[in-house]
């Protein structure tokens, strides 16, 4: 029997001068609630953390978990806190976090202290903030966790911005909305990307699909990729036909255009996102879209083809004026001599 476990997390971190880049923020409180098959609240675990990074309480951090170094002067260090985290988690469970960030967080913090990672390529989870979306919205808005707890009517009896409390407000939401069936909507965590091809995460959902690609050296080769450049319907798999080719205008988001013979017209849009090392890896999402829509990434793509061309001319300027002025040096040399 899977369970969930709802989690959230308190972190510190330090000013420009002394943040550790292998550990920007440091987690200072665990606070879960686990929840059985049925969404029932089965049990709770809160876990203070004594820093060992950033050994003062940031302004803005106190400001908002109220909180300070006392608090936690005697208490576990991470990797003892962790410890009896996972073992109370169990062996068989899903994450569940309000928003994308926990758990990005949560594995920078193991990878410090050196602990085994959860997984070896993407962690799949249950985003609720994503999923009140889906149910109450229009899927893509994102609501603070407080607006969700006022929305649902759910009494204010925890403090928010306390692991423990923001946990229990997030067991809530997901007990009280009780939609299972949104639930085939899982994210993924990618602080460890797919270790090669045969790894990489195809995934379809009801209205859309998801690719993550392994990790390639730049964007250059990334876009040259056969998969990474794929498009096809995410309900029948067939290739699309092409009505607006991938185009950009900021070099990070790309967007495409086609059409299913059966089901329409698609729109794809690809992240090129970095990891740590500074290489990069792809992810892709397609789904439906309106003739509306489509008409509108067709003007875009002109204008970003208007941009290239302008861009290519200045550099095939600045091009000509270096080659006129290494003649120029070459002909005053030659009259010198």
């Amino acid at each position: 029997m899977k369970n969930y476990i709802v989690m959230d997390l308190e972190w510190n971190q330090g000013s420009a001068l002394t943040e550790n880049p292998n550990i920007p923020f440091e987690v200072i409180e665990i606070g879960a609630v686990k929840l059985d098959e049925n969404r029932n609240i089965v049990d709770t675990f809160d876990s203070l953390i004594r820093p060992q990074v950033y050994k003062k309480m940031n302004a803005m951090t106190q400001k908002v978990i109220h909180m300070d170094m006392k608090d936690l002067q005697n208490a576990e260090i991470f990797p003892h806190a962790f410890r009896k985290f996972m073992k109370w988690c169990g062996d068989d469970f899903i994450f569940c976090t309000w928003g994308n960030l926990d758990l990005t967080e949560l594995q920078t913090n193991m990878r410090y202290y050196g602990l085994e990672p959860f997984s070896d390529g993407p962690l799949k989870y249950l985003d609720i903030q994503k999923l009140f979306s889906i149910v109450y919205s229009d899927g893509r808005t994102r609501r603070a966790l407080e607006t969700a707890v006022e929305f649902m009517q759910i009494e204010k009896k925890e403090t928010f911005h306390h692991a423990d409390g923001d946990a229990w407000y997030t067991a809530q939401i997901m007990n009280k909305m009780n939609r299972p069936d949104v639930e085939v909507y899982y994210s993924y965590d990618n602080f460890h990307t797919p270790k090669d091809a045969e790894h990489e995460v195809h995934a379809k959902f009801p209205t859309y699909s998801k690719y993550i690609s392994r990790v390639f050296s730049d964007k250059a080769e990334a876009m040259k990729d056969s998969e990474v450049r794929a498009t096809k319907c995410f309900i029948c798999d067939r290739e699309l036909r092409q009505t607006v080719q991938w185009f950009s205008l900021n070099s990070k988001n790309y967007f495409n255009v086609g059409i299913c013979e059966k089901h329409g017209l698609m729109r794809s849009k690809l992240r090129v996102k970095k990891n740590e090392k500074g290489n990069v890896y792809i992810v892709k999402t397609l789904r439906r879209c309106d003739q509306e829509e489509a008409d509108d990434l067709k003007k875009k793509e002109r204008k970003a083809k208007v941009q290239a061309e302008k861009y290519e001319a200045i550099e095939r300027a600045k091009a000509k004026r270096g080659r006129n002025h290494v003649r120029k040096k070459k002909v005053i040399k030659k009259v010198k001599k």
